[in-house]
């Protein structure tokens, strides 16, 4: 008799973590006979994939925060090959970390593993050669933007938009005062969520504007509460260092981000895959991002989309402002909050944007789309059979 077949799961952040483990939970569903080992955090963990490596281990952003790190980055894609040669699982799901899971997915081509790849990477914004390479290496494309698909079909990769993840991370959409609550907030004070990210590079570089913005803006509305979720990657000091000597006393949340921003008159957000999360909760924000000038100069080249910001991406033109770089001042983003704290055009607009990219995402689901896909993969599970008395 056969062995349960194996999969390996390779997720490398907190977002990929958790899509991941969803995907699991997916499959184990359908197949109970499967098992799992591979890279990831808690999530799947709790999802009783056998880790060998920490996500942690790659979560590193930026030209010169990688430097540092690739003999080790190295170590660990070549841990990673030499388990699924020892192994040889039934397919690989790679997770987003496109600069890691592309050359680990060169690797295990070789060795005959099949691979479907979860949150596609981003080409079409920068680096659309990559495509090609894909269409070599990847036997299933799960898209969870819709735009993606034809974008990855056209170039003779087998896509599917199988729906955003996000829309069901997200809680359902309630009152301000009702997440208030729940937080544990004074219910009728206004509120600011500020979301720096979940890397120390972009605690670093992003929350201390986010820091100078709060000050000007609690000078003028006083009682004003500022909520910072902490990520579990962060160290809440780390945070409030950040706020010493500004006179802003933060309320500090471990994580829950997306009902950070549901409580919030306005959000100020770091660009990235909270953003989204953010226009999801339909409250004003505007989007941020700063990285090393190396990283940015690089990045400005290479870039092809007229927007860094997911929710602009997906409504095909700017509904929310992003303040980037040079532009991303104290000045600049009390300004932006200003024009949203109240009722009138600026603001109903911007909901209005919001709800329009929440419909685009289309249905719940996306988990249980990815694993019928990557079902599409695996031989068939072996027909029970009675035992003989």
């Amino acid at each position: 008799m056969s062995s349960a077949p194996q999969i390996l799961v390779v997720a490398g952040e907190a977002s990929g973590d958790a899509h991941a483990a969803e995907l699991v939970a997916a499959l184990k569903a359908r197949r109970p006979d499967l098992t799992f080992f591979g890279m990831g955090g808690a999530r799947l963990a709790a999802q009783g994939v056998e880790l060998i490596y920490g996500a942690h281990e790659v979560n590193v952003m930026g030209i010169t925060e990688v430097l540092p790190k690739i003999p080790r980055i190295l170590q660990v894609m070549g841990g990673l090959s030499r388990a699924a040669a020892a192994r040889r699982p039934a397919c690989a799901i790679l997770v987003d970390i496109p600069d890691f899971n592309l050359r680990l997915a060169a690797r295990l081509k070789k060795l005959g593993v099949p691979i479907a790849y979860y949150v596609s990477p981003m080409i079409w914004a920068w680096r659309r050669g990559r495509v090609k390479t894909i269409a070599r290496l990847v036997d299933r494309m799960l898209c969870i933007l819709p735009f993606e698909e034809a974008f990855y079909r056209e170039a003779g990769v087998a896509a599917r938009y199988v729906g955003s993840p996000v829309v069901e991370q997200v809680p359902a959409p309630a009152s301000a005062a009702s997440f208030r609550q729940k937080l544990g907030l004074s219910p009728d004070t206004p509120t600011l969520a500020l979301l720096p990210g979940s890397r120390m590079s972009e605690i670093r570089r992003i929350l201390p504007t986010m820091v100078g913005a709060a000050k000007r803006l609690v000078g003028e509305r006083p009682g004003l509460q500022v909520v910072v979720p902490v990520a579990p990657t962060i160290d809440r000091e780390e945070i409030l260092s950040r706020f010493e000597g500004s006179g802003v006393r933060p309320v500090l949340v471990e994580g829950r981000a997306p009902e950070v921003v549901g409580a919030s008159d306005a959000a100020i957000v770091a660009s990235g895959t909270a953003a989204l999360e953010a226009g999801l909760m339909q409250r004003p924000l505007v989007v941020v991002y700063r990285v090393s000038l190396l990283t940015y100069l690089v990045g400005r080249m290479l870039l092809k989309v007229a927007h860094v910001a997911l929710v602009n991406l997906l409504a095909g033109r700017r509904v929310v402002p992003e303040l980037l770089q040079g532009d991303m001042t104290p000045e600049r983003i009390a300004e932006e909050i200003r024009r949203l704290w109240v009722p009138g055009a600026p603001r109903e607009e911007m909901l209005q944007g919001l709800e329009e990219v929440r419909s685009r995402l289309g249905e719940a689901g996306a988990a249980e789309r990815a694993a019928e896909t990557v079902l599409e993969l695996l031989p068939p599970a072996e027909p029970l059979r009675a035992s003989v008395g």
